[in-house]
Parts: structure tokens; C-alpha cells; sequence
């Protein structure tokens, strides 16, 4: 099982707002949608894009390269030209942190 770490205060995240952290030397994008954070990975699946600093909307991350969209609550390519879905990670807020757990190697 995989070690749940602190990226970041419960309060750095603002609603509908994006924030790039690093985990374990993986760039890692954060939201908070509806009073819950989810965590994808920090790069756009397309080029490479940094999807915190794109645009999120309902739910819906926009790549600020080639506009490419995923449903942040699945993970789900919604338009291209991005063809792969994001990778999820699993997230705990705990004693005012944002903890995040990323695969076993």
C-alpha cells in the first residue's frame, strides 16, 4: 500500500482552483471541486502541458497548450487532442493537509 504524503495546507486551495506541487519528483496538479480535492498528474497526456496552469470549470480541466479537457472526477479525456485519460492518485485531508498517495514503484 502506498504512503499517503503532505503536498500541501488545506488552506493553500482555494474552491475551483488549481496548484501545482511535487511528489516524490512527480509533478502533480491538485483540485478542489465542490469542497473536495482530487489529484491527476501535473502534465497535460497530449505535449506535456501544465495542466495547473490551465483552466478549471465545473469540474472540467482545460490544458493551457492545445485545449485539450479531462473530467477532473474521473480522469476521462473529454476533447482532444489529448487521447489518454489522466492518472488519479488518491487523496486524504487530514489535521488541515492535503496528503497524496502516489503507486508503488
Amino acid at each position: 500500500m502506498s504512503e499517503f504524503l503532505a503536498v500541501a495546507r488545506w488552506d493553500e486551495l482555494g474552491e475551483g482552483e488549481l496548484l501545482g506541487v511535487e511528489v516524490d519528483g512527480e509533478l502533480i496538479c491538485l483540485a478542489k471541486i465542490d469542497g473536495v480535492v482530487y489529484a491527476c498528474n501535473g502534465e497535460c497526456t497530449h505535449v506535456g502541458g501544465r495542466l495547473y496552469e490551465g483552466e478549471l470549470q465545473d469540474g472540467v480541466l482545460t490544458c493551457p497548450v492545445h485545449g485539450a479537457q479531462f473530467d477532473l472526477r474521473t480522469g476521462k479525456v473529454l476533447r482532444g487532442p489529448a487521447r489518454q485519460d489522466l492518472v488519479l492518485y488518491p487523496v486524504r485531508v487530514e489535521d488541515g493537509l492535503i496528503k497524496v498517495a502516489l503507486p508503488p514503484d
